[in-house]
């Protein structure tokens, strides 16, 4: 059964949009844990432009289930990684011009820098996941690198139409199945929402769903708890129970 990690950027991204103090995202982690969230996840940019590092440092000293940070793989965010001690780091790409996160990292082409973010990171018993397209030759450089988890960018699935849908899931499927058989455990995340998140919850082996906007924006009508309550019943009991994969 997957779990749920809860992303609560958005939340800063309203109060950065007034650059003001609220809605805090401190307060709202522990909403989002009482509504059953399995872990808070937070995106760290280089540019600031929603969560700002005291955010980091109270979270890391208020979440009580688990507290997974997503950064840019720089020397910046090495060093902030070793001074707060999530309870996992994300390697993410990041790109200033961007909306949000487009595609997964090249680990392929990265993988001598990436070795080594991901042994200073496991030297301080930090667990790394590697934010991937779901390709083998990507899912391969992962597993050589060092990383324990892979999290694969669902963002082809939740963009498809109806048509596509099901060749988009069959690829999460098979890259599900090829990480678990090289010894990476599998999450993933980007572009979930109450509507198609069910396929993906039912898949073999996912460990965990990392959702944020659409959690956020169902907040504004129920109320974050409520909300993160809905979701989680999704993951726990989607309606095609029986595991693809």
């Amino acid at each position: 059964m997957a779990s749920l990690g809860v992303n609560i950027d958005h939340i800063a991204n309203v109060r950065e949009a007034r650059k003001t103090v609220e809605p805090d995202p401190v307060p709202m982690a522990l909403l989002a844990e009482l509504g059953g969230a399995d872990g808070i996840t937070v995106h760290l940019r280089e540019d600031r432009r929603h969560i700002q590092d005291r955010d980091l440092e109270l979270l890391r000293q208020t979440v009580r289930s688990r507290l997974n940070l997503e950064m840019a793989a720089t020397s910046e965010m090495l060093a902030i990684a070793l001074k707060i001690s999530p309870d996992m780091v994300t390697l993410v790409p990041e790109k200033r011009e961007e909306v949000t996160t487009e595609g997964g990292l090249d680990v392929v082409n990265q993988q001598s820098h990436l070795s080594e973010m991901i042994n200073e990171l496991k030297l301080e018993s930090i667990p790394v996941s590697l934010f991937i397209d779901p390709l083998s030759p990507q899912i391969e450089a992962s597993s050589k690198v060092g990383a324990n988890w892979i999290e694969l960018h669902t963002g082809s699935y939740a963009e498809a139409s109806w048509q596509n849908r099901q060749l988009q899931l069959s690829r999460l499927i098979e890259a599900t199945a090829r990480a678990t058989c090289l010894g990476l455990r599998v999450n993933s995340g980007h572009g979930l929402t109450y509507q198609n998140v069910e396929p993906i919850a039912s898949i073999k082996d996912m460990e965990e769903l990392n959702i944020g906007h659409s959690i956020i924006s169902r907040a504004l009508a129920v109320g974050l708890r409520q909300a993160v309550r809905e979701m989680k019943d999704l993951i726990r009991n989607p309606r095609n129970s029986n595991s693809l994969g």
